[in-house]
């Protein structure tokens, strides 16, 4: 039975993500279409298609590796999408000059279909009294003895205003913040009697599951009323649910362009292993708690599909920006070549991450109790209050 309610869920969360992808490939379908554009292909995942269907002229296909999607359109991107079918180079003479406005817009419909799909889940949720919201506030009621918080000086009656210089408003700020700058001893700015003082931290990290780990200080924070929302359901006011969406991806993405923060930020993301079973654990756990990282992974495809990288919407909008600005179009060798180029490169970072979470998974489901020695040698660590952490090395 349980094997059952696992396959279950399993399905539910595959469907859910690929809600998302949906969603966003058919704002550039739908926006095509209305322009009057050849579409040719719209697919959910890439390479080989496993199963293909032609109606009125458009191919829909389920591609070998689901990993997204996307859709044909050779008016708009003839090299980009090529690559993405896992096909030839385009055939250029067939590609119509078309405005670069019509080109912006279509490369701007998938983000935004995102956008909406996610006010709509953000207004849903806000509707539904059992869903559960709001942060953890950072005021500390008690210091565990001879955990970090002790160790950092921390008191009962501080609450906890920034981490490194950045303003944390809740337990998730807090966590991001120690997980950018992990390897590295944290400052904590306190307000302690109404001034502001600044103390030294290096929170412990446990497990949060097979693929995630969490920064502890041992510290116990007061309680919220009604108890506390999961880390992304921050507020029920729609508006403001979705700009903490935006801000925690500015965060993540600011660490990564940072010297400083960069290495650890790197370290702290996940791919589709981790974002899978994020979504498996939270859909079983509580159905709200799941559709609101719903919501916040179609703001996180939004952000990141913006991105000014060739393949990605972003590098679309950019070439008809260039286009608008410059009056001349970007020549379509460069668009092939840059195409090609980040479509590899992305692919092999999506390989990369999926090989790391997915050794995390099983270094942790594997840890039979062995002691650590105490070098880091990527044996287990067994703690007193009976929860594993895997130590390894560059970690």
């Amino acid at each position: 039975m349980e094997t059952l309610i696992t396959i279950f869920y399993i399905v539910v969360c595959v469907l859910l993500f690929a809600l998302a992808i949906l969603v966003h490939e058919f704002g550039h379908f739908i926006v095509a279409l209305k322009l009057g554009l050849r579409v040719e292909a719209f697919s959910i995942g890439f390479g080989a298609a496993l199963w293909k269907r032609r109606v009125n002229g458009v191919e829909y296909r389920i591609g070998a590796i689901p990993l997204g999607g996307y859709v044909s359109i050779p008016d708009v991107d003839p090299e980009g999408t090529k690559a993405l079918e896992g096909g030839g180079a385009a055939d250029a003479a067939v590609r119509a000059r078309i405005p670069a406005w019509k080109e912006l817009v279509v490369a701007a419909a998938g983000p935004f279909m995102n956008l909406v799909l996610a006010a709509v889940l953000a207004t849903g949720l806000a509707l539904v009294p059992g869903a559960k919201f709001g942060v953890v506030p950072l005021d500390v009621v008690r210091v565990l003895p001879g955990g970090p918080g002790e160790r950092a000086g921390l008191l009962p009656g501080d609450r906890i205003v920034a981490v490194n210089g950045n303003r944390v408003a809740g337990k998730s700020d807090l966590q991001t913040e120690f997980l950018i700058a992990r390897g590295r001893v944290s400052e904590l700015t306190v307000l302690r009697g109404g001034t502001n003082a600044v103390l030294r931290a290096e929170p412990k990290f446990e497990p949060a599951g097979p693929v995630a780990e969490i920064p502890l200080l041992y510290v116990e924070l007061a309680a919220v009323e009604g108890g506390a929302g999961a880390p992304w359901m921050a507020d029920r006011n729609p508006l403001k649910q979705l700009a903490w969406d935006a801000g925690s991806i500015f965060r993540v993405l600011k660490g990564l362009v940072t010297p400083s923060e960069s290495k650890a930020t790197s370290q702290a993301i996940g791919g589709p292993v981790m974002i899978a079973e994020g979504l498996y654990r939270q859909v079983r756990n509580n159905v709200w708690d799941g559709i609101g990282f719903l919501r916040f992974l179609n703001v996180n495809l939004a952000v990141l599909n913006l991105l000014p990288i060739p393949v990605l919407d972003g590098g679309l909008i950019l070439f008809a920006l260039f286009a608008l600005v410059f009056r001349r179009r970007v020549p379509d060798f460069i668009v092939k070549y840059l195409s090609l180029t980040f479509m590899v490169l992305l692919m092999g970072l999506m390989g990369g991450l999926i090989l790391r979470d997915g050794w995390r998974s099983y270094r942790l489901h594997t840890c039979k109790g062995v002691e650590a020695d105490g070098a880091g040698s990527g044996r287990c660590e067994v703690m007193t209050n009976g929860n594993v952490n895997a130590a390894s090395q560059g970690r």
